[in-house]
């Protein structure tokens, strides 16, 4: 991956951190990126329960991203926060997980 990649990547998932905190998830940071996975993600912190692949491209396969994150979420519901350049973050999220998601971001809130 070139470093370019490497260092929108990394400015994504801390960007995306920031958000959380914002939106009163307070111990949201960005992960430990030494591995990759279930172990490591991308943030860590934000809506608890939940695990969270952070894409910052032009151009997202949202099927791919959403698959890493099933791959990677061990029980917990997996989502895909993505932005490109000069947008808004979006949240993509199996239809299916969309209670417990409700239910993960209330009672993080709470």
């Amino acid at each position: 991956m070139p470093l370019n990649s490497r260092r929108k990547g990394a400015r994504g998932e801390l960007e995306w951190a920031a958000t959380l905190r914002a939106l009163g998830f307070p111990a949201a940071r960005r992960g430990q990126q030494h591995r990759g996975g279930p172990e490591s993600p991308d943030v860590a912190g934000g809506i608890p329960g939940t695990h969270c692949e952070v894409k910052r491209v032009e151009r997202l396969n949202l099927y791919d991203a959403i698959e890493q994150a099933v791959r990677d979420a061990e029980g917990r519901i997996p989502y895909v926060a993505h932005r490109r350049n000069r947008s808004a973050w979006l949240i993509t999220l199996r239809a299916d997980d969309i209670t417990a998601f409700a239910k993960a971001v209330l009672e993080g809130l709470s």
